[in-house]
C-alpha cells in the first residue's frame, strides 16, 4: 500500500518558508551511492520535499523511475517526481503516471524537457506525444489527482527573445493547471522578484519557489552557463577566479554569496528556497544551516 503524503501546496501552506532540494537520477552504481548518501545527510534537515530530476533529453528513464520508488519506498521525505515530454508518446506517459501513482507520489513536476541532442538543439515533439508542458499539465490532471508543478524562467529561457515571451508560456501553464512553480537558477534576487510581479500581473498567483544553485568550484563558472544560458555575473566570476587556486576558498566565496542570496529572497516575500544539489549535500547543508541557526 503507498504511503500518503502531503502535496506541495499543502506543505507551502502549513510550514512557512520552506526549504527543499533537487536530486538526479544516477548515472552508475558509484552515482548512486552518492546520492543515497546525500539523501541521508539531507533528511534529519526535514526538507518541505525532495525532488527527482528526468535525466538530460529523458535519458536515464528507467533510472529516474527507480530512484523515485525507492524513496517513495524508504523514505519519509515528500516526493516531486519530474516528468518530461522528451522521447516518449502519450501512452508512454500514462504508463508512467501510472508508476508515480502506484509508489503513492502525489506531486509532479511537468516539464517540456531539453532535446535529446542538448539544449542547444531545435526541439521536435516526439511522435505521437506532446508539444509543451501545458500538455503535460492537463494530462497529470486527467489521470489523477496530482499537485502539478512547472519550470519558471527569472531570465529569458534560451529559446525566448524577451522576458515577455517567458510570462506568456508561464501564464499559458497557470492556464492548463498548475498549481506551483520552480524556478530555473539565478543570481540576481531582482531578477525573481520582477519575474514574480510580472507572473502577478498576468494573473499567475501560484507560489513560485526560486531555485538556488551554489557554485563551489572554478569550472562550475564555464558549466553553470552552459546549463542556464547566462553567464555568471561578474562580480561573483571575478571573485571565484581570485581564489582559483585554492578550491576550499572558491567553494566559501559560492557558498557566501549563494547564502546572500536566499536571504535577500526569503526577505524579500519569497515562499521557500530549492536548491540545486547535484547530488552533493554539503554546501546546501552549510547554506541552510547559515539561514535556520540549525
Amino acid at each position: 500500500m503507498p504511503r500518503v503524503t502531503a502535496t506541495v501546496i499543502e506543505l507551502l501552506a502549513a510550514r512557512g518558508p520552506t526549504f527543499s532540494f533537487e536530486f538526479m537520477p544516477p548515472r552508475d552504481d558509484e552515482g548512486e551511492t552518492a546520492l543515497w548518501r546525500a539523501i541521508r545527510e539531507l533528511e534529519p534537515l526535514r526538507p518541505a520535499f525532495v525532488d527527482i530530476t528526468y535525466g538530460a533529453g529523458g535519458s536515464r528513464r528507467d533510472r529516474t523511475l527507480r530512484t523515485v520508488e525507492r524513496v517513495a519506498a524508504e523514505t519519509e521525505l515528500p516526493l516531486v517526481a519530474h516528468l518530461t515530454c522528451v522521447g516518449a508518446t502519450r501512452e508512454q506517459l500514462r504508463a508512467t503516471i501510472v508508476r508515480f501513482t502506484r509508489a503513492g507520489v502525489r506531486n509532479v513536476l511537468a516539464l517540456r524537457g531539453d532535446p535529446p541532442g542538448g539544449p542547444a538543439e531545435v526541439w521536435e515533439p516526439h511522435a505521437g506525444g506532446l508539444r509543451q508542458a501545458e500538455d503535460l499539465v492537463r494530462l497529470l490532471h486527467e489521470e489523477g489527482g496530482f499537485c502539478v508543478g512547472v519550470a519558471a524562467y527569472p531570465l529569458p529561457h534560451r529559446e525566448s527573445a524577451d522576458d515577455a515571451g517567458d510570462l506568456k508560456y508561464f501564464a499559458q501553464k497557470c492556464a492548463a493547471g498548475a498549481d506551483f512553480a520552480i524556478t530555473q537558477f539565478f543570481y540576481d534576487a531582482s531578477d525573481y522578484f520582477a519575474f514574480v510581479a510580472g507572473a502577478r500581473e498576468a494573473g499567475c498567483d501560484i507560489p513560485i519557489l526560486p531555485g538556488v544553485m551554489p557554485l563551489t568550484s572554478a569550472g562550475q563558472i564555464v558549466r553553470f552557463p552552459q546549463l542556464s544560458g547566462h553567464p555568471v555575473p561578474p562580480e561573483l566570476a571575478a571573485r571565484v577566479q581570485a581564489a582559483a587556486d585554492d578550491p576550499a576558498a572558491v567553494r566559501d566565496v559560492g557558498v557566501a554569496f549563494a547564502t546572500a542570496l536566499c536571504r535577500e529572497l526569503l526577505a524579500g516575500g519569497a515562499p521557500g528556497i530549492h536548491f540545486y544539489t547535484l547530488n552533493r549535500s554539503t554546501a546546501a547543508r552549510e547554506i541552510h544551516a547559515r539561514l535556520t541557526g540549525c
